[in-house]
């Protein structure tokens, strides 16, 4: 039925199948007879079994979703990868997507190939609209497609920052439509900013008949990102939304997936990519949503959410403890921010360093953002950068719940987050206690004389 299975499959049975699947594949035919230069051969065994003999990749040079006459066995993973990931993506609340593809690049190379699709359709296009998100291969796919990004400031609102929609319309205005390649928008982002107003910006697209691709990066995980896609479909133009595959499923990074509610928009997007594609991203995610199940899926996104609310209410609960706060953004689904303002005010590396003591601590993926850092990517400067604008009001530290996060993981976190905001006021406290001393000595002293 190309759909992913209620309940997920035993390890034995999914190899059964990966290996029913190689054997259609010529190069591992008996008999086979190869004197071209791609046969599928393969020196070493370990790499071999490592890929389950599934040697020649996917599509042909003209098209990376085409079938490949020699390696049936290896189409045909393909072919189903493509149609249980789809399945996956309306059970996650698109539901009226109507197509998608596995593509072995990480997410910014996707957007890549989005955009040089559409250069084909807007000739005279040469600006992309991008509402600003500090994160670097998402500026870069649009340098590397050869466009130029016209950065939208977001505005602040109350700690959250959202999309300027009159300075997007304005600059749409500014430029001339048919200047316009596309509007890039974001879901997923690291907090205070929230994901874009999607809906907002697909009728604007719709109006100005302008192309509208979306950064989908981490939200298949979400059903906020999700239902936010669904929406701006349904009441004005997306044209293709793309994730990364490790971020939602778990997987090796390496692949992405482009989707879209035009089928054919999506084929011209597949045929864009030169030559044949490594088959491992594929393999990767097909054998993770068998073993999972949709049964399965569904119960890692609800334990996604109920962390969620979890290390929300305990990092608030931190924050009163040591005279921050927890950022109120209600529209970012995955990630937190707490203020580090007293720590700001105490020393101008402290915040930095605080990143660097959680590090050492083994606690990845926590974002320490001083403020007014200035930092340059591809001669563009951005003032403020990872803060998403160029001045929020504090220093903060972000924490995200993700697909796969457990309680050990939160509980630990903050256990060592708290220990060292701790190390900090303590010497904050010494370092008091020494400036009075040395002031009262230097009175006593001025007494004297």
């Amino acid at each position: 039925k190309g759909k992913c299975p209620e309940d997920g499959w035993d390890e034995s049975t999914i190899e059964l199948f990966l290996h029913e699947l190689a054997i259609m594949d010529s190069n591992n035919f008996l008999g086979n007879c190869g004197v071209g230069e791609r046969e599928g051969r393969v020196a070493s065994g370990l790499v071999a079994r490592r890929h389950y003999r599934l040697i020649h990749g996917i599509g042909r040079s003209g098209d990376i979703s085409a079938v490949q006459p020699k390696a049936a066995g290896s189409s045909l993973l393909n072919k189903l990868t493509n149609s249980v990931v789809l399945d996956v993506i309306k059970l996650a609340g698109v539901r009226t997507v109507t197509s998608c593809f596995v593509v072995p690049m990480a997410t910014g190379m996707s957007l890549t190939l989005c955009f040089l699709t559409l250069r084909h359709k807007r000739p005279k296009a040469k600006y992309i609209i991008w509402p600003r998100i500090d994160q670097k291969s998402c500026f870069k796919s649009m340098i590397t497609a050869g466009f130029e990004p016209v950065v939208i400031e977001n505005v602040l609102e109350g700690d959250e920052l959202r999309t300027d929609l009159e300075a997007v319309e304005a600059k749409i205005k500014a430029l001339g439509a048919e200047n316009i390649l596309c509007v890039h928008s974001t879901t997923s982002c690291f907090a205070p900013r929230v994901p874009d107003r999607l809906e907002e910006l697909a009728v604007i697209c719709a109006n100005y008949d302008i192309p509208h691709i979306v950064n989908n990066a981490y939200g298949v995980q979400s059903s906020k990102c999700m239902h936010l896609i669904q929406q701006g479909a349904r009441v004005g133009r997306i044209d293709a939304f793309v994730q990364s595959l490790d971020k939602n499923f778990m997987v090796p990074v390496g692949g992405a997936i482009i989707a879209g509610f035009n089928e054919s928009f999506i084929q011209e997007i597949s045929k864009m990519y030169p030559g044949r594609a490594s088959a491992s991203p594929s393999l990767d995610v097909l054998i993770t949503l068998l073993s999972l199940g949709t049964s399965g899926y569904k119960k890692l996104l609800k334990e996604r959410k109920e962390m969620f609310s979890y290390l929300s209410s305990e990092l608030k609960k931190l924050a009163d403890n040591h005279n921050e706060r927890l950022l109120d953004t209600p529209h970012n689904p995955i990630s937190l921010a707490m203020s580090l303002k007293t720590l700001d005010e105490t020393n101008d590396a402290a915040v930095t360093q605080l990143g660097s003591m959680l590090f050492t601590r083994q606690v990845s993926g926590a974002r320490v953002v001083p403020c007014g850092s200035v930092q340059t990517v591809n001669n563009y400067t951005f003032k403020g950068f990872m803060s998403h604008t160029n001045d929020y009001p504090c220093a903060y530290l972000n924490a995200a719940s993700a697909i796969g996060i457990k309680k050990q993981d939160v509980d630990v976190f903050l256990k060592r987050l708290d220990k060292c905001l701790k190390t900090f006021r303590k010497e904050a406290k010494q370092e008091k206690t020494i400036n009075e001393i040395s002031d009262a000595n230097a009175a006593t002293e001025q007494l004297e004389d």
